[in-house]
């Protein structure tokens, strides 16, 4: 189903895009680029031309969601109706795990592809979550490299915008308080 509309919200970490169908599910979450039209432009990518417009009330309420989100308030969104008409089922397996991560944890490439039943496929989960339309509703951000690594990330500012994002969750990793502890 093609969006019916979009708009720009402003968020704790600038403008993201959000766009949605008539039936009010989520067809595309952006993440800020540099300006508004690069927002608007890689959102575009998935929802097509959708015209800029006022959200209907349940989109109100994921733009809420979204904002209280990334100001650090623990919601990881999982019941938020999502779009996934033109996705291959193997990119919303990997999106549908990830969403399973709850709010403030992390897990690498190769541990999500073992869940998927797939273990050879941690490449194939990162090209996945790099082709992400829905960040941070499906929050590649919380998937890294082996070790710990931060791994890549596709969003404007890439590693530092997806540590940035792991910071206002304060992730935890190897034990310790919060990522930048």
């Amino acid at each position: 189903m093609d969006a019916v509309g979009c708009c720009l919200v402003d968020t704790g970490i600038g403008r993201c895009g959000i766009a949605w169908t008539a039936d009010g599910r989520i067809q595309a979450v952006q993440l800020p680029e540099a300006d508004d039209a690069g927002t608007l432009r890689r959102m575009r990518k998935r929802c097509g031309d959708a015209p800029e417009a006022s959200p209907p009330a349940a989109v109100q309420g994921v733009i809420a969601r979204l904002r209280a989100s990334l100001a650090g308030e623990r919601d990881a969104m999982v019941d938020v109706e999502i779009d996934y008409d033109g996705v291959q089922d193997f990119q919303r397996r990997v999106y549908e795990a990830a969403r399973r991560i709850p709010y403030g944890e992390v897990r690498t490439y190769g541990e999500l592809a073992r869940e998927l039943g797939e273990p050879g496929a941690a490449r194939a989960v990162g090209q996945a979550l790099g082709h992400n339309p829905y960040a941070p509703l499906i929050p590649c951000h919380r998937i890294l490299a082996a070790q710990g690594g931060s791994g890549g990330f596709s969003a404007e500012g890439g590693v530092l915008t997806k540590l940035r994002l792991l910071e206002i969750e304060g992730a935890v990793l190897g034990g310790e308080p919060g990522l930048f502890d």
